[in-house]
């Protein structure tokens, strides 16, 4: 007569933890699409702000400031600070040509659709060239808005 054993083989246990980390590694990667996207709206959201501040800036000033100027004109009168990029260390782009307004954007989004498709991609107006290059989707995806 054989004695019952209790407990798991070893391949029971394998196949248990197989298991589990295929069910990690799916959380993972979707937390990844969600931490992601929740930057993209960290970065709609400060464009958004700095846009208010600088609408204010030309409600007192009658022009917007220029591109040598940058957002640093805005402090501490309209935004107490620029906010940075999520990333802690990037600023958010600013250029003011002749003729237009000016542009304000990121080119850290990281996902193509949402905030992309509303925003307004700029064309040959100075600012094409440098920071502004992708904006027309050859090149790095940029979230660009106007006045």
């Amino acid at each position: 007569m054989k004695k019952q054993q209790k407990g798991f083989t070893l391949i029971e246990l394998l196949v248990v933890i197989a298991i589990i980390g295929i069910l990690a590694t799916i959380v993972m990667v979707s937390l990844n699409t969600a931490r992601s996207k929740a930057r993209d709206a960290r970065r709609v959201s400060d464009v958004r702000q700095i846009q208010l501040a600088l609408q204010m800036y030309y409600d007192s000033a009658g022009a917007y400031p220029t591109t040598a100027q940058g957002l640093a004109a805005l402090r501490p009168t309209y935004i107490s600070a620029a906010p940075k990029d999520p990333d802690g260390q990037t600023a958010y782009l600013y250029c003011a040509p002749a003729t237009l307004g000016y542009h304000l954007g990121s080119n850290k989004i990281e996902n193509t659709g949402g905030a992309l498709n509303s925003d307004a991609d700029i064309a040959s107006d100075g600012c094409v060239s440098g920071s502004f290059s992708g904006a027309d989707g050859t090149g790095p995806y940029v979230y660009d808005v106007t006045p």
